[in-house]
């Protein structure tokens, strides 16, 4: 990496070193360590860039250990881009094959499968058993875009099966891709391997031109930011559908709601809060449930903390992903509620597997929406 090449150098520049960023966060909260926030990460960079810093086995392993969850940037008084830089300091490193290990791993696998997982590609799994079987495949007006957390994670796979009661409940023409479906490639994407993620958009995006839906749907907040943001910029096209987060069309979709007298707490998934900006429709689908009372964390919007799962992390250091979880969860079971109700599988997943300290459940805003429309 040289400075000819690097072009956000004028953006890195700009950090005047205020440690705003320290601050916000959580992976330097957790190991109170400099280079685990942006501000570190940043003059590891500029090091780099000005030849005071060598590419070493350190310097990749600080560039990649981050939950790129962006409370550096939302913070930032310079308004300094720190994920973008970031990814682009990672992709210098794809490019030249410096990939760490576990990161190697996860990218062959989803390369070999089309899913986060790396095995055998039965993203019908969840819907064994189902009374009404969603169809697949056809000209319809809408697709589902699964994702591989809510496809193929045992934990998780309540969370489809409801979301198609849901449709199915409110007469919406859909149809899923199935088999068909591939990861979106947003772990590729932000690890730094743009030409492996635009072959997966640009699968995804035929695939459902071919069904002639004009609006997609998912309950994952990276699928819906890698369609949303993502695509465009890989294809240099817009994919031509709507997408929408299951929350946004849950607080559109006038569904009969039933009460649920409970009082919940509601996790900002990152790549949906923070990432896309869509902090309002969770919190208005909630408001419509009788019965239904919502505390708010310490840290909430912009400066919610995250689950733990983020920036591949998850797959790369699973103690520390999980030491960041249990500080979420400390706040979540802090507020008294009886539930933490998110809009993400993987903040799900991941909250459900805390074990040290108190805890309360995690739900999906699709499971709660459910549990309110089927009265059960």
């Amino acid at each position: 990496m040289n400075k000819e090449t690097f072009t956000l150098e004028e953006s890195l520049y700009r950090c005047n070193k205020c440690g705003f960023c320290q601050a916000a966060c959580v992976h330097y909260r957790s190991t109170r360590q400099e280079w685990t926030s942006a501000r570190g990460k940043l003059r590891l960079i500029r090091g780099v860039l000005e030849g005071e810093q060598p590419l070493s086995e350190g310097y990749v392993r600080d560039m990649y250990r981050c939950f790129t969850c962006g409370a550096c940037s939302a913070t930032c008084p310079s308004g300094v881009q720190v994920e973008d830089i970031l990814l682009e300091a990672r992709q210098d490193l794809a490019r030249n094959g410096r990939l760490p290990d576990a990161l190697a791993q996860l990218t062959q696998g989803i390369k070999d499968t089309g899913n986060l997982v790396g095995e055998a590609n039965d993203r019908l799994d969840w819907t064994r058993d189902m009374d009404v079987a969603p169809p697949q495949g056809g000209k319809h007006e809408t697709v589902y875009f699964v994702g591989c957390v809510s496809s193929m994670y045992p934990d998780v796979q309540e969370l489809p099966r409801c979301m198609v009661g849901l449709l199915e409940r409110a007469g919406v023409d859909y149809a899923i891709l199935g088999s068909d479906e591939n990861c979106c490639g947003y772990p590729l994407y932000i690890s730094g391997q743009e030409e492996d993620a635009r072959e997966m958009a640009r699968a995804n995006v035929q695939r459902v031109r071919e069904m002639g839906a004009g609006r997609l749907i998912t309950g994952c907040p990276s699928c819906y930011r890698a369609w949303k943001e993502f695509y465009p910029k890989l294809l240099g096209e817009d994919p031509g559908v709507e997408v929408v987060h299951a929350a946004q069309w849950l607080a559109d979709a006038d569904l009969p709601l039933n009460p649920i007298g409970t009082k919940v707490t509601y996790q900002d998934p990152c790549d949906l809060g923070r990432g896309s900006g869509l902090y309002d429709p969770p919190r208005a689908f909630l408001s419509l449930i009788d019965g239904l009372e919502l505390v708010e964390m310490p840290s909430a919007r912009a400066e919610a903390l995250c689950c733990g799962w983020g920036g591949n992390m998850a797959f790369q250091d699973a103690a520390e992903s999980r030491s960041v979880s249990e500080l979420r969860m400390a706040q979540a079971s802090g507020t008294g509620a009886e539930q933490v109700v998110t809009a993400c599988p993987r903040c799900k997943y991941t909250l459900n597997r805390v074990e040290d300290g108190e805890t309360i459940p995690a739900v999906d805003i699709v499971e709660l929406a459910w549990q309110s429309v089927s009265g059960t």
